[in-house]
């Protein structure tokens, strides 16, 4: 079994997968670390190490003390919350993955993930089917910081031989953790209003379609992709995934299908904007050819497992 370090375990992405991996390879060989130290990964079994990856020496010393031999990245500054804070954005997400590059190449660890994202695609893209390789000109701090992170990706493995592989992930759709400031945050709030009976106000319009993903469709693609076979990975930048595109309205009649009485009230703020600057769909067809990746959640079984676990 491979010995994994998590980062940033705590987040929204972090928490379920590091679950994941821990029933997949052994709770003894995935140990999740974080700023965070009040995460249910504290309590559970495996080991849970308090760190910040901005710290690269104590990084280091982690990953040769554990024999750490792959590394998840997921420490990351979201879009909404990286529009208030750029140079922050700028300074967590690119310096966090600069670390980590370092300190998997000086320790010869055999794997990394990092997760990019939609926002690297700007206005220029396609908005419909926007394919692997499209043009890419972000309008946010959080996705120009992807961009940067992609080609740094491809530079490591293209000059020091690091098997890093990532995936672009859709807005990110899951009841066992909160929203961590993404302009695709409202397809989680508006289950908690909807589970609570009181209507929800949503910052997005009513027609704003964007590419959207369960959770247990994230976690099945970041190790389904971390799982294949090195020659089956052709694209070292992010590989494109998708599973379903929807509005806040259709969202919303969907949720209203299965709670009569349901109220969205629209009231657009200053995330329209980076919502208006990505894609409608996701063109995936890299990944299903490259190593077989097919999404099992739709907009209907979304809700159902919403509203059931909220």
């Amino acid at each position: 079994m491979p010995k994994i370090l998590v980062i940033g375990a705590s987040g929204q992405i972090g928490t379920e997968l590091t679950l994941a991996l821990r029933e997949r390879n052994g709770a003894e060989n995935v140990i999740a670390s974080d700023l965070k130290s009040n995460s249910a990964l504290t309590k559970g079994p495996g080991l849970f190490l308090p760190l910040d990856v901005m710290d690269k020496e104590t990084l280091q010393v982690h990953v040769k003390r554990q024999c750490i031999d792959t590394i998840y990245l997921l420490v990351a500054m979201l879009s909404a919350n990286g529009e208030a804070h750029p140079q922050k954005a700028w300074q967590l997400n690119m310096q966090s993955l600069l670390n980590t590059l370092e300190v998997a190449r000086e320790e010869k660890v055999k794997q990394i993930f990092w997760p990019s994202s939609i926002a690297v695609f700007g206005p220029d893209a396609p908005k419909d089917n926007c394919p692997q390789n499209s043009v890419l000109n972000p309008t946010t701090a959080y996705g120009i910081s992807k961009l940067a992170g992609e080609q740094w990706c491809a530079y490591y493995h293209d000059r020091y031989g690091l098997d890093i592989r990532s995936l672009r992930y859709p807005g990110l759709i899951s009841y066992k953790t909160l929203p961590g400031g993404g302009t695709t945050d409202y397809a989680i709030n508006i289950f908690h209003s909807a589970g609570r009976g009181i209507p929800y106000t949503c910052f997005l319009g009513p027609d704003t379609k964007l590419p959207m993903m369960y959770m247990d469709d994230a976690v099945l693609a970041t190790i389904e992709l971390m799982e294949a076979s090195e020659e089956k990975i052709k694209t070292r930048t992010s590989y494109n995934i998708a599973a379903m595109s929807f509005t806040p309205a259709e969202l919303a009649a969907e949720i209203l299908r299965q709670v009569p009485g349901f109220e969205i009230i629209y009231s657009p703020d200053h995330r329209q904007v980076i919502a208006d600057s990505w894609p409608h769909s996701i063109d995936d067809s890299c990944a299903k050819k490259d190593w077989g990746w097919e999404a099992v959640y739709d907009i209907r079984e979304t809700v159902e497992e919403m509203l059931k676990n909220i």
